[in-house]
């Protein structure tokens, strides 16, 4: 009989098979453990103590034979190193961490476990038990700290939150027991595991591993319209039955009709594909489906619940039904975008409904809530956007989420449905038009010259959570009690690495691109999905669209990750940027941490230039007058002079910092929420912007915010006149008018009869000579600046002195570069604004160089 002392603590399967017991502690009595898994005992010689590699996988360490300590890194099982070409040192509260990064007698060598190739490291064990839990990490020859899994059991959080394993005398790889089952497991059905002599002890849930995560399909998935024929097609590995609903009128759906899906015979059967074909095309019907199984545990179904296909093209509303789409009506999206090189990118990050609900264009209430009214915005030759100069906007959440009616005000970030729109943005949502509406405003920010990113939220879903009622066990994080992880806040986190949950991201992501010609994405808690679904999402993603563009918000509540980001293709939200400049505006902060931001946060945060996103202010949190301001309760609806010139500096040190400058719609006039920290997602408490231009009084100090000039629909200048133009500011169309009308007015003069030439004043009706002369070099220097402008500057910098010179040519450093790389102009002084005068400047001109 097995020691009461003992107690399962879990059980996991390898295959359909073979699995794994877990016990509380080392098992001592020389006669193995007795289990028993509900029918079924474990086959004749099919109980065996682990030889290693499984607690290699889980504990990263466990005692050999020889009674060494083994730590051990295993390649094939989700690490993030390369053994070829890393070089892995280990860490710990036993040599000083950090001090053993370099240390040949702390590297890991490779070796083999179980036939599996392995990096190790081994010793003596009694300097790793005497004190008990010290904990131990791995760590690069580049000072990079290894990721820790987030089902890995023996964590523990230092005092600064920082995840660590520990060593456990009493866990060195004999609680680990393999078994080995007479007949394969069947997922449909819940499995446990008991003492076999104690049929009072508590029975543990068999929870499956990662070969069940792998189970895939590359087959077709949702609503497939071919011709006559509509397929359906539905992956739930776990599912007993599948019942599809189906009708063509929204009135008609308590007498839907319904079908049984079959489970297909082959291997992608066995994988858990469902599916049924209709002799019948039914473009524009409405579907759903019942999903059952099992109805206890931690993967239980409910058969009351109406799902909405994961694969679903458009969706009434967040509850569904569906909307049966053919591939051939949708389309595809704007193709002929060229999209800007990603060190060129000024992002503004906006919400549609925002935008929509006060633009100074006509439309009915209802297309303010959603893409027409802001696609009529966009039309507008009095576009916020274009003329604020950005060159991208990152649109908060399109994607299906969970607002209960469609005029309620949401931010987005609790999706429902991957690849559908949402409805409430929509006019005619029964009809599927925000399809097309929102590949409409796709094309209408393209021909304004702006690149569209998505905000997409894959970490977490929305309520109802739709992908829950297809698996549990398979698209979601949790323990073995069905607890379910919320290292989101917003208690559902997706499991982003299980085979078909990463499939449907991906698969999410290139429709948004082919149907509707987005441009990129920025992923919400990138934490959540992690360095390698991202790395494959990355190379799927860049085989379909080279130059996507891919925002990566590296934290969650769980830990940071734009460490691990810096070698690919992501950029990452630059959290400290924020909060450096946050603080430095109002006197914190040194030379060396802005000389830092200002190089791009170079190899601590980013590898390369246009990896770090700079921003100081999101949808999350207060907005940035808010923040720095000095009114208290930080409400910075009426700013003071002091927040005004707080503002100006975070401008320059924004615009100036190597990195992909990001603003928030309303930021460059400073728009106020009143102190509120997270906007409640209320309608009447929602931000406004201006209701049409000019701006408000207070933001004539800070209008514009352009590192380029807005791209035209014109065709492009020549080089020289197009450098001239990024360089130096073009005076306002009204003083250009008053300088035409000048001239107009004073035509200049005709030949005089010689009988007049003598006569220095005779029969003058226009200008004198120096008046005539400066109205034509005053208009010539607004079309052309360079002719007289540049010089005169010039003189005015050198004659302040060189050190002036030398601090205005770094303040415009990439004017002073573009203007260099012109050929007929190189070897000229770049234009120079003394730092002195740039309060000044800004007054003068309306247009920054």
């Amino acid at each position: 009989m097995a020691d009461p002392a003992y107690r399962i603590v879990r059980a996991w399967l390898e295959s359909l098979t073979t699995g794994v017991v877990e016990l509380d502690r080392d098992w001592q009595p020389a006669r193995p453990p007795q289990f028993t898994f509900g029918a079924q005992c474990p086959a004749p010689g099919g109980l065996a103590a682990d030889t290693g590699l499984m607690a290699a996988t889980s504990y990263r360490y466990f005692v050999n034979a020889a009674g060494e300590i083994v730590f051990a890194l295993t390649p094939e099982h989700g690490t993030e190193i390369d053994p070829a070409r890393d070089t892995i040192f280990l860490a710990g509260d036993f040599n000083g961490w950090q001090e053993a990064v370099g240390k040949p007698e702390w590297r890991l060598q490779p070796g083999e476990l179980d036939g599996e190739r392995v990096l190790l490291w081994s010793g003596d064990a009694a300097r790793f038990f005497d004190p008990p839990g010290q904990r131990f990490k791995f760590v690069t020859g580049e000072n990079r700290w290894l990721a820790l899994p987030a089902d890995a059991p023996n964590v523990v959080r230092d005092e600064n939150g920082n995840p660590n394993r520990v060593i456990d005398p009493q866990r060195t790889g004999r609680h680990l027991w393999r078994f080995t089952l007479a007949q394969p497991h069947d997922l449909s059905e819940t499995w446990s595991v008991a003492w076999a002599n104690r049929p009072e002890a508590e029975n543990v849930p068999i929870m499956p591993r990662n070969f069940f995560y792998e189970l895939k399909t590359e087959l077709p998935l949702g609503a497939l319209v071919r011709g006559a024929e509509t397929v359906f097609r539905l992956f739930a590995p776990r599912a007993r039955t599948v019942t599809l609903f189906c009708c063509d009128d929204l009135a008609a759906q308590a007498t839907a009709q319904n079908f049984e899906l079959s489970r297909r015979a082959d291997a992608d059967g066995v994988a858990g594909v469902w599916e049924i074909a209709l002799g019948r095309n039914l473009h524009g019907w409405f579907y759903w489906y019942i999903v059952d199984g099992v109805r206890e545990g931690a993967g239980r179904f409910d058969p009351t619940m109406r799902v909405l296909d994961p694969y679903a093209l458009a969706a009434v509303d967040r509850l569904g039904p569906g909307i049966v789409l053919d591939r051939a009506w949708v389309g595809e999206g704007d193709r002929d975008f060229k999209t800007p090189a990603w060190h060129d990118l000024i992002i503004v990050e906006a919400h549609v409904r925002d935008l929509a609900a006060n633009a100074p264009v006509k439309a009915t209430p209802q297309e303010r809530l959603g893409f027409t009214g802001l696609r009529k915005w966009v039309e507008s030759p009095e576009f916020y956007l274009h003329h604020l100069g950005v060159n991208c906007v990152e649109l908060q959440p399109v994607q299906e989420f969970d607002n209960v009616t469609p005029d309620q005000y949401h931010w987005g970030y609790m999706t429902n449905n991957f690849l559908a729109p949402d409805s409430s943005y929509a006019l005619a949502p029964a009809q599927a038009s925000g399809v097309h509406e929102l590949q409409a405003l796709v094309r209408a920010f393209h021909r304004r010259g702006l690149a569209v990113l998505l905000d997409v939220v894959f970490n977490h879903v929305g309520e109802p959570a739709h992908l829950m009622f297809v698996d549990r066990l398979y698209y979601f994080e949790q323990d073995s009690a069905g607890n379910l992880a919320n290292w989101s806040g917003c208690g559902n986190d997706l499991r982003a690495r299980s085979a078909m949950a990463k499939r449907l991201i991906i698969d999410s992501c290139l429709h948004l691109i082919d149907a509707y010609g987005v441009d990129g994405f920025r992923f919400d808690l990138a934490e959540l999905i992690g360095t390698e679904v991202l790395r494959d999402i990355e190379a799927a993603l860049k085989r379909a669209k080279p130059d996507v563009i891919l925002i990566a918000e590296p934290w969650s509540f769980r830990g940071h990750i734009a460490g691990a980001l810096r070698d690919t293709g992501w950029a990452s939200w630059n959290d400290g940027y924020r909060d450096f400049t946050r603080g430095y505006v109002r006197g914190n902060g040194t030379a060396e941490r802005l000389e830092y931001f200002l190089r791009g946060s170079p190899w601590y945060f980013a590898k390369w230039p246009a990896q770090t996103v700079n921003y100081t202010e999101s949808h999350d949190d207060r907005v940035w007058v808010d923040v720095i301001t000095d009114n208290p309760g930080y409400d910075g609806f009426a700013p003071t002079a002091n927040d005004r010139r707080r503002t100006h500096l975070m401008a320059a040190v924004l615009f100036m910092s190597l990195g992909i400058p990001m603003l928030a719609a309303g930021q460059d006039f400073l728009r106020s929420k009143h102190g509120e920290q997270h906007l409640p997602p209320r309608r009447s408490q929602r931000p406004r912007l201006p209701p049409a231009l000019p701006l408000p009084r207070h933001a004539r100090l800070f209008r514009r915010l352009d590192r380029l000039p807005p791209q035209r629909t014109r065709p492009p200048a020549p080089p020289l006149r197009a450098a001239r133009r990024r360089l130096f500011p073009i005076l306002p169309r009204r003083r250009l008018a008053r300088l035409r009308r000048a001239l107009q007015r004073r035509p200049l003069p005709r030949p005089r009869p010689p009988a007049l030439r003598h006569q220095p004043h005779a029969g003058r009706h226009h200008p004198s000579p120096g008046r005539r002369n400066r109205l034509r070099r005053r208009l010539a220097t607004a079309r052309r600046p360079r002719t007289f402008l540049q010089r005169r500057l010039a003189r005015r910098a050198r004659s302040r002195g060189s050190g002036t010179f030398r601090a205005g040519a770094r303040l415009w450093a990439v004017g002073e570069r573009r203007l260099k790389a012109d050929r007929r102009i190189e070897g000229r002084r770049a234009r120079v604004v003394p730092a002195r005068d740039l309060g000044r400047q800004s007054k003068r001109f309306s247009t920054p160089p």
